[in-house]
This record gives structure tokens, C-alpha cells and sequence, in this order.
């Protein structure tokens, strides 16, 4: 098992516009958009609470059924206990992996015909539809992992009454979860990691949609903005490259305070291109728990060069960096990304 504090090793890798207002609004009402009936007096943020929870109902059930017919030999491999991990460090629940954490747990070994079924669709509701799929699953390869058989599913936690549980999908440059809100305060049940092989720059990488958001971001600096935002860095894997900022912590880089009104929709514009792959109540929740630290105001970014870089390629990777709020994205050599967003504080 690889340990959260660790980095993740990657052995395939090395083979040949809106107002701020309306930008909260329009995320959080998008989500409901034919779910609630109009004549619904609930305000747009209880709506789309109300659309999360549906959704998020709607897996928790399908875990849930699933969990049920687990044998008890199935369970002593590909359950956990939900605070399983080293003692005296992070829980292994919140760890990311760049492949199955053991070959116990590869879907395709450990899981019945049915159960692969039950686990396909509940894979599919994490994602924003067919297109969320796709760029999830990697164009339907899951990368150097082949296939959806050649991935993990491990849980943590009992998945039945009212117990704690999380289900983690892992595999080459993919970690994903399912916790029905088990783990407080976190987005995405905690700490994600996805990636695709390909350049970032290369237009064949699914993600290059991405890139080419922050490329336009990248070419609205300013002269004097350059020297903030522009700075050496060595790129590190791992949940130790998003440890969570304190309540007081002041990003480095550029503030999106001290952006133009057009800089700040193309910084709006990078944050719906990076959550759009995932389910839409997840997207609502991230702008929920980053109105709940500060708002946008709180955040600021940075572009990081590694080696020399071209004006093709100008930077290696990118973190944006706040309270609470971590998303570091990285193209070259190709992509990496690490997320990790919580509103509890320290």
C-alpha cells in the first residue's frame, strides 16, 4: 500500500465569460437544470444541495448494494477498516496511487461479472456525463491500465447503515472516490489524482482542454505581472505536493484580487474546464467549500518552469493555492494533477 506521505511512483510513465456572482451561481444552479421543478421557491445554492445530495444518493445506493454481496472472502481482500494506514500517520483511505494499491483488489480479479457491472456504473455516475466519462477513463483505456478490469476497487469502511465507507477507484495516473459525504469537509471524498500519458501541450491528451485554458491565462500577464507569476520549481508526486494550507496562509504568485476583470474570467473559465470532468454536484461542492474558506478573492496562482522551457512550452506545471484549496497540474512531461480541497482548516 502506498503510503499518503510518500510520493507516487510512476513505472509506466518512463515508456516510449461571467461576473464572479454569476460564475458561484451559474455552477451551483447547472447542476439542477431540469432536476427541481421551477416552481420550487428553494434558493439556487439550496437547489443544488438538494440536486448533490440526489445524486450523491444515487451512488451511495449502488455502493451499498454492491457492498452486500460481498462474500467473505471477497471482503478480506478488498475491504479495509476505515481508519486502516500507519500508525501515527495519514489514514491509507486518503492516500493516491498511480495503479491498483495491490493486485488483490484489480476489478478484473476480484470482483464477480455482476459486481465488475455494479462497479462500471457506479464509476460512470462519478463522472460528468458521456464526456466525463471519456476523459476519466481516459478515451475507455484507463491509460497504461488497458481497461476498467485492469483498475482497482478497494473499500474502506463498512458500506452498510449509517457507517462510514469510502470506495476508491485506482489506476495508472487515476485515483477517484465515493464516500456518501463520509469524510467531512473534503470535496471528492478527499485527495484525487488524475493524468493522462501524452504532452500536456499534445492535442491527443485528453486533457489538453486544460492546458490550453491555462495557456490563455498564461498569455493575458502583463509585463509586471510575469515576475510574480513566473517562478523556478521542481515538480513532486504525491499527497505531499498538496498538503492543505492553513486558514492563514498567503499564496505565492499572482492574487486573484490583483487581476484584471478579464484575467479573473479566464481564471473562472480554468476553474469549470478542471472540474468539469467529474459529476456536477462535486464541481458545486468545490465552489461551495471555496465561497466557505474566503471565496476567490482568498486564492492566487502560480506558473512553475522546470528545465529549460520554449515559448511553445513555456511553463511545467501550475498550482492554484489558497485556504483549503490546492490543484496542481502538471504538462511536461505529461499530465499529472493533484487536487485536494477541504474546508476544515487548521
Amino acid at each position: 500500500m502506498q503510503p499518503a506521505d510518500k510520493p507516487v511512483p510512476c513505472p509506466d510513465c518512463d515508456t516510449p465569460e461571467l461576473g464572479r456572482r454569476d460564475f458561484f451561481r451559474t455552477l451551483g444552479a447547472v447542476a439542477v437544470a431540469g432536476a427541481i421543478p421551477a416552481a420550487e421557491t428553494f434558493s439556487p445554492l439550496a437547489k443544488a444541495r438538494a440536486a448533490r445530495a440526489q445524486q450523491q444518493a444515487t451512488s451511495e445506493a449502488m455502493i451499498r448494494e454492491l457492498f452486500a454481496t460481498l462474500t467473505p472472502e471477497q471482503k478480506a481482500k478488498v475491504v479495509k477498516p476505515w481508519d486502516f494506514g500507519p500508525k501515527g500517520g495519514a489514514p491509507a483511505r486518503l492516500a493516491t496511487h498511480n495503479a491498483p494499491p495491490n493486485a488483490d483488489v484489480r476489478i478484473g480479479a476480484a470482483y464477480t461479472r455482476t459486481q465488475i457491472e455494479q462497479l462500471d456504473r457506479i464509476f460512470k455516475s462519478l463522472a460528468n456525463g458521456n464526456e466525463g466519462y471519456r476523459l476519466l477513463s481516459r478515451n475507455g483505456r484507463f491509460d497504461n491500465s488497458g481497461d476498467f478490469e485492469s483498475i482497482g476497487a478497494l473499500f474502506y469502511g463498512e458500506a452498510a447503515s449509517e457507517r462510514p465507507f469510502s470506495l476508491m477507484f485506482a489506476g495508472h495516473h487515476l485515483t477517484i472516490r465515493c464516500d456518501g459525504n463520509s469524510e467531512q469537509g473534503a470535496a471528492f471524498g478527499g485527495p484525487l489524482y488524475y493524468g493522462h500519458s501524452p504532452s500536456g501541450y499534445a492535442t491527443n491528451n485528453v486533457f489538453y482542454h486544460q492546458t490550453r485554458s491555462l495557456m490563455d491565462l498564461f498569455a493575458s500577464l502583463s509585463d509586471e505581472q510575469k515576475p510574480q507569476a513566473v517562478k523556478p520549481g521542481t515538480w513532486r508526486d504525491g499527497v505531499a505536493s498538496v498538503q492543505l494550507p492553513r486558514a492563514d496562509y498567503k499564496a505565492p504568485g499572482v492574487a486573484f484580487t490583483a487581476l484584471t476583470r478579464d484575467q479573473k474570467g479566464l481564471v473562472e473559465r480554468v476553474m469549470r474546464e478542471l472540474v468539469s470532468p467529474y459529476r456536477r454536484a462535486d464541481g458545486d461542492e468545490v465552489m461551495e467549500i471555496v465561497r466557505a474558506n474566503g471565496g476567490m478573492d482568498r486564492l492566487a496562482f502560480a506558473f512553475y518552469t522546470e528545465g529549460e522551457r520554449t515559448a511553445r512550452e513555456p511553463w511545467s506545471f501550475w498550482r492554484l493555492e489558497g485556504p483549503g484549496f490546492v490543484w496542481s497540474f502538471r504538462a511536461l512531461p505529461h499530465i499529472h494533477t493533484f487536487v485536494n480541497v477541504s474546508s476544515r482548516l487548521a
